[in-house]
């Protein structure tokens, strides 16, 4: 592909330097005047083909297909028009200077490109495979679920799997934005795109290259650009009305002056053609997207993945913050710290039960009374295991019904049980209606979450909310340690999507609202917020689906960083609107006053477009913080 790509630009330099040496002995030719007059225009209309041939095709394809008002009509009717009128070096001249523009502002364009393809450089290029004693390089794509693979110090881990021999640090900032090693060892879960750092690890591949983590996050970002935020969209629109309208202006200002004021016809068509070839709106069109697209390159490379210009927009209208609580504004690590049993049981009794009741869920509770039981649970001697979300869970066991869940599961059952005192997280349980006694659990708070929280505020946030199915004790003693302003705990699913759309009527017309949780039970919240933000996605299949963003860390602050990001990207978008209208402006004015000529046309269009895509790229080089 890079050999491609050189080759293409090679062709286009030597079609530049080509077409400019014809031009310079054409006007050579004309200056000598030794020669028949035509000798020198077949020189200049054969530096107008080599330079623009390319250019008028495209036009004539353009308006076979339908497509009329673009930059290529623009350009062939202006400097055929100039030929027309006898400018034959200034027709021929524009059109050098018009091919020179684009070249560089295609080398921009693709060097913005190539920085976000940097950014996320994190795609392998290959895979070491085991076959018997040997090793293979392969293609990650060729390997297969069950495969093992060989990763050395400094390579890539190229498919997500789990660590079956060895030990190493890896480097997981591609992934999470994160510069501080992680442990891998052996049973540890280890995901594609992290580089491995220290030593030789041999893994269990669990997800081909197309389901693997890395795969997922390059799909991601190279797709949000599908999604165009609103000033994407009306720069689209813009374009689509504008150009017509400048067409049907410069047909105006060619006709108009002369028939009503008298004067020139050729004086008039020069301005109109002028006119032409400023209005282009090329330096919007290119410039605007690009910004969204650095703007969602940066965020990627920083840990945070967008799935469109339209959320990236979003964040700097936003007004309500939601947060869930568990995972989201604390660890979600969990730990058994009491067992309290009732009626004859004894503590191990008891957390056998709940242990049997659990062991199907991945839910952070659940493993955490699994890893105090510390035995292997028999799955086969379970049956018709339900889960109800927002309650609990029930199970049989040789012919007798475990419940484990909240205080709900237990009212609603009608199992007559005592509500633990402690205000941390509780897991009752009951076997055949008779209460067994409950499990408490307690969840730490994050160390950023209060800062971010008071960061968010002075960024103007109106109004933080925690929704929790938590104990609403729980909840108060949390939202008031980290100053959230309303709380509500024991919430059913159900019940926090009702009361997101009471949160959503209390925004002004423009505002938007995030929900921030850790995805797990989330999936009708995320959906209907404005912005819906899954924490610490990293390695979760569900949570990259079910985002609208997805912070690949669990850190609240990360919010923060992607509002930062956000209002960055349109600040740039807003400078390149307000200077690219503000140039073209003053140049169509200068172009019907007669006093720019095609020269300054071109640099109103090509130059101005150029140093709006230059202004964009700052995006990809600026800590934005």
């Amino acid at each position: 592909m890079n050999n491609i790509d050189n080759n293409e630009t090679r062709n286009r330099i030597i079609k530049l330097a080509g077409g400019a040496a014809v031009l310079a002995a054409a006007m050579v030719l004309e200056k000598m005047q030794a020669f028949d007059p035509n000798v020198p225009l077949a020189a200049f209309i054969a530096a107008f083909l080599i330079l623009g041939g390319d250019v008028i095709k495209r036009a004539v394809r353009n308006i076979v297909r339908g497509q009329v008002f673009d930059e290529n009509f623009l350009m062939s009717i202006a400097t055929i028009g100039a030929f027309y009128l006898g400018e034959t070096a200034e027709a021929a001249g524009v059109m050098l200077f018009y091919q020179i523009g684009e070249f560089f502002q295609e080398m921009a364009v693709e060097k913005s490109k190539k920085s976000i393809t940097d950014l996320m450089n994190i795609r392998p290029d290959y895979a070491n495979l085991l076959k018997g004693e040997s090793i293979e390089k392969v293609a990650p794509d060729i390997v297969r679920v069950g495969d093992i693979i060989i990763v050395k110090p400094g390579e890539k881990i190229p498919l997500d799997g789990i660590v079956t021999e060895g030990a190493s640090l890896l480097d997981t900032s591609a992934l999470t934005g994160e510069s501080v090693p992680r442990n891998a060892d052996v049973k540890d879960i280890v995901l594609s795109g992290c580089v491995n750092q220290t030593g030789v690890l041999k893994i269990e591949v669990t997800k081909t290259f197309g389901d693997s983590t890395v795969s997922k996050i390059i799909d991601l970002v190279e797709n949000a650009s599908g999604r165009k935020a609103k000033t994407e969209n009306f720069i689209t629109t813009f374009a689509r009305y504008y150009t017509p309208a400048v067409v049907a202006l410069a047909a105006l200002l060619a006709i108009l002056p002369p028939l009503l004021f008298g004067g020139i016809w050729q004086e008039w068509i020069r301005r109109a053609l002028v006119f032409l070839v400023i209005s282009c709106p090329c330096a919007l069109v290119l410039s605007i997207p690009m910004g969204f697209f650095a703007g969602i390159g940066i965020a990627a490379k920083r840990g945070i993945l967008i799935k469109g210009g339209n959320y990236l927009e979003a964040f700097n209208n936003l007004e309500i913050a939601v947060f869930d609580k568990t995972g989201t504004l604390t660890k979600g690590v969990f730990k058994v710290t009491a067992v309290e049993p009732e009626n004859g049981f004894d503590k191990d009794k008891l957390l056998e039960l709940a242990s049997c009741a659990e062991v199907f869920s991945n839910h952070p509770i659940a493993l955490s009374v699994i890893n105090e039981y510390g035995r292997e649970i028999d799955r086969a001697g379970l049956s018709q295991y339900t889960e109800q979300s927002g309650y609990g869970i029930s199970v049989i066991k040789d012919e007798k019904t475990i419940l484990a869940g909240s205080s709900k599961l237990m009212e609603k059952m009608g199992v007559t049980y005592r509500k633990s005192e402690n205000t941390s997280t509780k897991v009752y349980v009951a076997v055949d209606a008779i209460f067994a006694g409950s499990i408490t659990i307690s969840d730490e708070i994050k160390p950023d979450s209060r800062s971010a929280i008071a960061a968010l505020k002075e960024r103007g946030i109106q109004k933080t909310v925690m929704l929790t199915g938590d104990d609403p004790q729980i909840a108060k003693e949390v939202a008031d340690e980290l100053g959230i302003d309303e709380f509500y705990g024991g919430l059913l699913p159900h019940e926090k999507v009702e009361m997101l759309e009471k949160l959503n009527a209390q925004k002004k017309a423009k505002g938007k609202l995030v929900f921030a949780g850790d995805g797990i039970n989330d999936a009708p919240v995320l959906a209907m917020a404005d912005i819906g933000v899954v924490m610490g996605g990293i390695g979760s299949d569900a949570a990259i689906e079910a985002g609208d963003v997805v912070l690949m860390t669990d850190e609240t602050s990360k919010l923060l960083e992607a509002i930062n990001i956000a209002k960055f990207t349109r600040k740039i978008v807003t400078q390149n609107i307000v200077f690219v209208l503000t140039i073209k402006a003053v140049f169509l004015l200068l172009g019907a006053l007669g006093i720019a000529a095609m020269w300054e046309a071109v640099f109103a269009d090509v130059g101005v477009a150029l140093l709006a895509v230059l202004n964009s790229m700052r995006i990809l080089r600026s800590p934005v913080n």
